[in-house]
């Protein structure tokens, strides 16, 4: 399926360093219209941001070359590699955030992102390990897309991990508190120094969040055991 774009050049973008794209960073735009927030990430002012902007309609834009680096997650850290920028491609959904209004991700924007999602996943054979959100890779700066974003659509397609649906496990199985930011770090996580409560946190929100803000609960250290075991599976065969 050929994905319409509509191209709106940003001057925001710089060359690559590593050269090798194996991720997807997804953000809301956390700003009052689509309008305004393609006219900041297309300001040579604001020097920010991304590969792609979706509009809640579905409508699609193309902002930075995907062979350049975009400036959209900043100081960041997933699965030991610091400054995902460089290796990444980042893609904003029109969402007015938790600052003016969190909503609903609509039909038609997430359609929109999972066709995108699909082509990119094919040119560049990115792992559904590797598909995540701004602040699972910058916890303590971010929280977009947030708790609302639809993780599991995509993990039907095969695009991303999806969030723990179970029960938790009996007491004596689960992991105490130093294997639990164990499990936080092999999911990919960057834990050091003050930053593994927020990490926790981004945790929930993408994958338990119905225990969002309650510590290591007995069904968020369950929810760690499951997507370690999963995060391993897929980093094993690859």
């Amino acid at each position: 399926m050929t994905i319409k774009l509509t191209h709106q050049p940003s001057p925001n973008f710089d060359q690559r360093i590593a050269g090798l794209i194996d991720m997807v960073v997804l953000h809301y735009t956390g700003m009052e219209s689509g309008a305004a927030a393609l006219a900041r990430l297309c300001d040579g002012e604001a020097k920010v941001s991304a590969h792609y902007l979706i509009e809640r309609s579905g409508r699609i834009y193309q902002l930075v070359e995907e062979q350049d680096r975009a400036w959209h997650a900043g100081r960041s850290h997933w699965q030991g590699v610091d400054g995902v920028n460089d290796r990444s491609i980042g893609i904003e959904l029109v969402n007015r955030g938790h600052w003016f209004g969190y909503e609903d991700f609509p039909e038609a924007q997430i359609i929109a992102l999972v066709q995108l999602l699909n082509d990119l996943r094919k040119r560049h054979k990115i792992l559904p390990t590797h598909i995540v959100g701004h602040s699972d890779v910058a916890p303590d700066r971010k929280e977009d897309p947030g708790e609302k974003f639809p993780w599991g659509r995509l993990a039907q397609q095969g695009l991303a991990l999806a969030p723990f649906a179970g029960e938790p496990a009996p007491a004596a199985s689960l992991p105490d508190y130093e294997q639990s930011l164990q499990l936080l770090q092999e999911i990919g996580y960057g834990i050091r120094g003050p930053h593994h409560g927020a990490a926790l946190l981004a945790f929930q929100r993408h994958f338990c969040p119905q225990s969002l803000g309650q510590g290591f609960d007995p069904l968020t250290r369950t929810a760690l055991q499951h997507l370690a075991r999963q995060t391993r599976e897929i980093l094993t065969k690859a």
